[in-house]
């Protein structure tokens, strides 16, 4: 018995693209986003637009442009372009490409391009596989991947690509990505695009996140459920926040709000709420902030306020960033929680940024630069003692104490105090 024998009958059709696919970028003027990569004139889009064997590894975020930025220079350099996915290919058809790659430059002294998604799930086979034709330039290897490539790659792949770190693209780029979508009558909505209105548009930047395709994919979910309501195809923010089953948050990463939210933060960190801290970064996660921004902050913080009355919070504040880097959101969210509240539960001590800053200012507003006393220069070379250089110098382990009265200052600053006094133990908050 044949299963709905209706569908044997009628020739099969193609199934319409998404229109994040239709509105790939086919080159650089319809590309945004990662201009210290491959804006005009940067070196990189140079280098790669030239038909050599140069392999790179495209490590960055989702949506932000690495099978595009792949498919360009193929393009442009007119390379015979192969693109497979880790997930799913083996060495067997790597062989293949190989073997194709080596005929058709041969025959023609036409490059092969092989583009590898997600290129970390690649075993060491399959990567040792690659590494021949790397290394003679039958093939131009570009990976991607959304991980680190330091923690997976192997040594030998790695020292024969350059690796490159996209960036999310920014509320701007990710705006422009959508009003291009909504203008292109060819392969976008512009034949019957749908009205916008400003909160629409302005969620749709925020939850994307920096991910050009989530945008592009809200998008047009929006643009169907609107053209669906019959009457009426104005897009509206409810109905940006039935799609993407969020709640709005009244947050703007571009804005105001995204510098008024990050100083709340570090204020509540400052004076020891970590309740308050706790709200603060999570209002900032679920506006989309960049996780990497905000544990910038919680750094700052916990090396500027807690400073030398808890060296550990600098150390906790910087194990949360490697964190972020390392797995990425939603779980590296536990790991800045943990973070902010044991910077908001310590004690607090600003003195290395008052001390450092009294310095500084003395050196560049006060003119207080002096050269070092001859007691205190290098004295590791043969001649240093017949300039006197480091011949009254006391060195402290020869004394009792390891300690020995002696200036370390020019002498125009002898006595000089740069480091506050030890601050006063600090009260217990429960």
């Amino acid at each position: 018995m044949e299963l709905f024998p209706e569908y044997e009958e009628k020739p099969p059709e193609a199934l319409p693209s998404p229109l994040a696919d239709r509105m790939r970028p086919s080159n650089w003027d319809e590309f945004f986003g990662q201009g210290h990569l491959v804006g005009e004139g940067k070196p990189l889009r140079r280098l790669m637009e030239k038909n050599s064997g140069f392999s790179f590894i495209l490590w960055g975020p989702p949506g932000a442009g690495k099978t595009t930025i792949a498919r360009i220079i193929a393009k442009l350099t007119q390379s015979e372009f192969h693109e497979i996915s880790a997930v799913n290919a083996g060495v067997a058809d790597i062989r293949k490409i190989i073997e194709r790659a080596k005929k058709l430059w041969k025959a023609s002294q036409r490059r092969t391009m092989l583009y590898i998604d997600e290129s970390l799930r690649f075993n060491k086979a399959q990567q040792d596989a690659v590494l021949p034709v790397v290394e003679d330039g039958t093939i131009r290897l570009i990976g991607s991947t959304t991980e680190n490539p330091s923690l997976e790659v192997i040594p030998a792949l790695r020292s024969r690509c350059q690796i490159f770190r996209l960036e999310y693209l920014d509320q701007k780029d990710i705006e422009a990505v959508l009003k291009r979508a909504l203008a292109d009558e060819g392969r976008g909505l512009g034949a019957e695009p749908p009205t916008l209105n400003e909160d629409a548009l302005n969620l749709i930047v925020s939850h994307a996140n920096g991910d050009a395709r989530r945008a592009l994919n809200v998008l047009e979910a929006a643009s169907e459920y609107a053209r669906s309501e019959g009457e009426t195809e104005v897009v509206t923010r409810e109905m940006i926040e039935g799609i993407i089953q969020r709640a709005a948050v009244l947050y703007e990463k571009g804005g105001t709000e995204h510098y008024d939210h990050a100083s709340a933060f570090q204020k509540s960190l400052r004076g020891s709420d970590p309740d308050a801290a706790i709200y603060w970064l999570a209002k900032m996660i679920a506006g989309g902030e960049d996780p990497r921004f905000i544990v910038r902050r919680l750094i700052v913080t916990a090396a500027e306020d807690v400073g030398l009355a808890d060296p550990q919070a600098l150390v906790i504040a910087n194990a949360a960033a490697e964190t972020v880097d390392r797995i990425g959101m939603p779980e590296a969210r536990i790991a800045l929680a943990q973070a902010v509240i044991y910077v908001a539960n310590a004690p607090k001590d600003n003195s290395a940024i008052v001390a450092i800053d009294r310095a500084l200012d003395d050196i560049q507003n006060k003119g207080e630069s002096y050269p070092v006393p001859d007691h205190l220069k290098d004295s590791h070379y043969r001649d240093a003692k017949k300039y006197g250089y480091g011949v009254d110098y006391k060195y402290p382990h020869d004394y009792p104490g390891h300690y020995v009265e002696q200036d370390y200052l020019p002498k125009e600053l002898k006595g000089k105090k740069y480091v506050p006094p030890k601050p006063r133990e600090p009260k217990p908050r429960f």
